[in-house]
C-alpha cells in the first residue's frame, strides 16, 4: 500500500481508538506502529524490530530528563514549595491572571511536563479567586501558559527531539534567545485575548494566598523552593564552558543536578514518598513518549519520508509541510511530545530539512503541535474536569487560545524564513 495512504489510515484509527476507548497512548501508538508497518509492506519481524528500536531510542533520550523533572515536581509539591514559588511571583506581579499564566509558563520547563505543572498549580489558583468563573479563567491561563513554554523553550521534551534532529550545530542559547522572547510575546497576546473575552478579570482584587497545610510564609524569597531551578541554571555554564559537554550530555547532566539538589534539600519525611511518586509519574509519561518513538521509527523505516513527503511537496508549498504534518499528528493522538518525536523522525533527512532553516523549521513544527488541542488531547479533558465547564466553554478558553498561539508562531516562523534566513549569504 502507498505509505501516505497507510499513514492516513493509521492516524485515523489511532484517533478513533483514542476517543472511543480512552486507553493509554502507549498501546494505541504501538498498535498503530504494527498496523502501519504491515500496511506499508513491512514484515511483522521488521516491524517489531523497528518498534523495539524506536522505544529504546526515545527512552535513552528522555528517560533521565523526565524522571528528574518528575522527582523535582513531587518533592516540591510534598513540601508545599509550589505555593511558595507562586507567593514569590505574586510579590512582583499583582494581577491574578498574569500570575496564573506566568506560573504555568515558568514551571512547565524545569518540571518537563505542562500537565504536571497545571495539576500542581490547581489548588493554589483555587485560593486566588473564590468566584468560580474568575477562578476558571486563572486555570485556563495556567494551562495555556504552560503549553506555550512547553512547545517553544529548550530544553523541554517537545523541543529536544526537534532541536537534536534539525539544529545543525546551532547553539541552544541562540535558539532560546529567539524562542523565549517569542513565547513571552505569545503569552502576552493570550492575556490580551482573555482580557477581551473576559473583561471583568482585570478588576479582580487579589486576596492573600493561603498555603495548604504549610507554615506561615516569611517576608523574603523562598530560596529553598527555587533551589533546584537555580542549580539547573547554574550548571549550564559549568557544563558548557568548563566541562565542555555535548548538548545531550549537558541536558541530562543539568537535570540530574536539579534532581540531586531537590533530593538533598528535601526533609527525610517526604524524600522517600516523593521519589516513589515521582518515578511512578515519570514512568507513565516516558512510556507514552516511547510509543510515539516506536511509531515514528517504523514510519521512517518504511520509506514514508521519501515517498509521501515527495507527494506532499507536489501538492502544497514546502514551507507548509512540517506545519501541516505536525498538526495532523497532534490532531490524531493529542500529545505535543509525541507529535515532536514522530515529526522529527519523519522529516529527518528529507528535502524539507535542506529547504528550510533549522530555527523556523523547529518553530513551524511547534506551531503545528498547537493548532488542534481538542478531544484527543488528554490535557483538554483534565482542564474540563478541573473547571467543570461544558465542552463549548473549554474550546473557547483552551482550544482556541492555543490555536491562536500556534498561528502566531507559524506567522513568525514563515516571516523569519523568507525575510531573514533566505536573504543571508
Amino acid at each position: 500500500m502507498d505509505p501516505l495512504i497507510a499513514f492516513i489510515i493509521t492516524i485515523a484509527l489511532i484517533t478513533v481508538v483514542s476517543l472511543w476507548y480512552r486507553i493509554s497512548p502507549f498501546f494505541t501508538l504501538i498498535g498503530g506502529a504494527v498496523l502501519f508497518g504491515l500496511l506499508a509492506g513491512m514484515t511483522l519481524d521488521s516491524t517489531l524490530l523497528g518498534i523495539v528500536a524506536g522505544v529504546g531510542k526515545v527512552f535513552s533520550a528522555f528517560g533521565i530528563i523526565i524522571l528528574c523533572g518528575a522527582v523535582i515536581a513531587k518533592l516540591l509539591q510534598e513540601q508545599h514549595h509550589i505555593e511558595e514559588i507562586v507567593a514569590d511571583i505574586r510579590k512582583y506581579v499583582k494581577n491574578p491572571p498574569v500570575i496564573a499564566g506566568v506560573s504555568g509558563y515558568l514551571l512547565s520547563v524545569p518540571i518537563t511536563c505542562c500537565i504536571t505543572a497545571y495539576i500542581m498549580l490547581n489548588p493554589i489558583l483555587d485560593s486566588l479567586e473564590k468566584d468560580r468563573t474568575k477562578r476558571n479563567v486563572l486555570l485556563y491561563l495556567a494551562a495555556v501558559g504552560g503549553i506555550i513554554s512547553y512547545a517553544l523553550v529548550y530544553p523541554t521534551p517537545v523541543v529536544i527531539p526537534l532541536y537534536e534532529a534539525f539544529s545543525g550545530g546551532m547553539s541552544p542559547l541562540m535558539f532560546d534567545a529567539i524562542s523565549i522572547p517569542l513565547s513571552l510575546l505569545v503569552l502576552g497576546g493570550i492575556l490580551l485575548y482573555f482580557r477581551f473575552i473576559h473583561p471583568n478579570i482585570v478588576q479582580v482584587t487579589p486576596s492573600e494566598i493561603p498555603t495548604v497545610n504549610s507554615p506561615v510564609p516569611h517576608e523574603g524569597i523562598h530560596w529553598r523552593a527555587w533551589a533546584p531551578f537555580i542549580a539547573i541554571l547554574a550548571a549550564i555554564p559549568v557544563a558548557l564552558l568548563l566541562l565542555h559537554l555535548s548538548q545531550v550530555s549537558m541536558i541530562n547532566g543539568i537535570m540530574l543536578v536539579g534532581a540531586v539538589t531537590a533530593i538533598a534539600l528535601a526533609s527525610p519525611a517526604v524524600r522517600a514518598p516523593g521519589l516513589s511518586q515521582g518515578a511512578r509519574h515519570a514512568g507513565m509519561i516516558i512510556f507514552d513518549i516511547c510509543g510515539a518513538g516506536a511509531l515514528g521509527f517504523v514510519i521512517v523505516k518504511s520509506g514514508f519520508a521519501q515517498i509521501a513527503l515527495g507527494q506532499l511537496t507536489l501538492l502544497i508549498p514546502i514551507i507548509l509541510v512540517p506545519f501541516i504534518l505536525a498538526a495532523l499528528i497532534e490532531t490524531a493522538q493529542g500529545s505535543r511530545v509525541v507529535t515532536a518525536v514522530i515529526t522529527a523522525e519523519v522529516l529527518a533527512g528529507s528535502a524539507v530539512v535542506s529547504a528550510i532553516h533549522p530555527l523556523p523549521l523547529i518553530l513551524l513544527i511547534s506551531a503545528g503541535s498547537c493548532i488542534v488541542s481538542y478531544v484527543t488531547d488528554p490535557f483538554f479533558w483534565l482542564v474540563q474536569r478541573t473547571t467543570g465547564d461544558d465542552i463549548k466553554t473549554v474550546v473557547k478558553n483552551y482550544t482556541l487560545p492555543i490555536a491562536l498561539a500556534g498561528i502566531a508562531i507559524f506567522v513568525v516562523a514563515v516571516a523569519m524564513e523568507f525575510l531573514v534566513f533566505r536573504n543571508l549569504p
